[in-house]
């Protein structure tokens, strides 16, 4: 797996000046469009389409420097329609036009090119178990907040508290099946998995309800695979963590790739350790191979 992203980011070296398609480098990958999304960006900290604009107006950058072609051309080669637009992107980046840059010769910033590479460490484990799950549906109260990567949503924490006791009781009562009791469920809204980008995040259980009451919000979940990762320790550090382990160690060390569906959190608190959680995470996946 680690081959083919290597792969993937020559790929879009060779081609900066040109059509980049996510179903080529989907392709290079052997995993679906999605997938390789939701993996880049877990990796790399920033979207794909991110991470394109930044290489190419580094490589603009460099050919603004060296005084030729004119700035037009260079907009042109690297996919803008119009001076100006080429202008607003630049400045967005560097933090200085394009002309001034020119004539000043000015310092501007470098995305460098990524390389992914497996770290092996041998001192911890990743519990995780693949359930076959039917189809099932999320019911509780949605909030759209933004994506928030180390310590507390302080968004999720409000819409949380905003939800008053006794819908809770209904929520919590619709509950029959795993993972059992009040649940966290968040989908991702863009094909990108900034800090900062867009959320749904339900407040739930998860129930075959076939009628839940029409006041609560609800997400249906067609049957599929999912693979529930365990853990222990300090909130939410603990469980922030196991989300990114599982991009970088769990992912490509096994024959199963991400797809489209809502991330579920189950946490209860340690009854060893007020100050820590334990914490159940399912991720819904697909097998790439058998």
């Amino acid at each position: 797996m680690l081959d083919r992203l290597n792969q993937a980011m020559e790929h879009i070296e060779d081609h900066l000046d040109g059509q980049i398609e996510v179903s080529v480098l989907a392709g290079i990958t052997l995993t679906s469009e999605y997938h390789f999304r939701r993996l880049f960006s877990s990796l790399a900290g920033m979207p794909l389409s991110e991470y394109v604009r930044r290489r190419r107006l580094t490589v603009a950058g460099a050919e603004v420097l060296a005084g030729e072609p004119t700035l037009l051309e260079i907009a042109v080669r690297y996919g803008y329609t119009s001076g100006e637009a080429f202008a607003r992107a630049f400045r967005a980046v560097h933090g200085v036009g394009p002309g001034e840059a020119r004539r000043s010769g000015a310092a501007l910033i470098s995305q460098p090119r990524l390389s992914f590479r497996l770290t092996v460490e041998g001192n911890s484990t990743m519990r995780y178990r693949i359930v076959e799950k039917e189809a099932f549906r999320v019911v509780g109260r949605k909030a759209r907040v933004p994506l928030v990567y180390r310590g507390v949503n302080q968004h999720i924490a409000e819409h949380v508290r905003s939800i008053p006791p006794e819908t809770m009781l209904r929520i919590a009562a619709l509950s029959d099946q795993d993972p059992d009791g009040v649940v966290s469920a968040t989908v991702r809204l863009s094909d990108g998995f900034e800090e900062g980008g867009e959320l749904d995040y339900y407040h739930a259980v998860i129930t075959g309800a076939a009628e839940p009451p029409g006041d609560l919000d609800v997400l249906d979940c067609p049957a599929g695979t999912w693979a529930v990762f365990e853990n222990t320790g300090p909130f939410p550090q603990a469980l922030q963590e196991m989300w990114g382990d599982v991009a970088a160690r769990w992912i490509p060390s096994n024959p199963y790739e991400y797809r489209p569906g809502p991330e579920i959190l189950r946490t209860r608190p340690s009854q060893d350790d007020p100050a820590c959680s334990r914490a159940q995470l399912w991720i819904p996946v697909t097998r790439t191979s058998p």
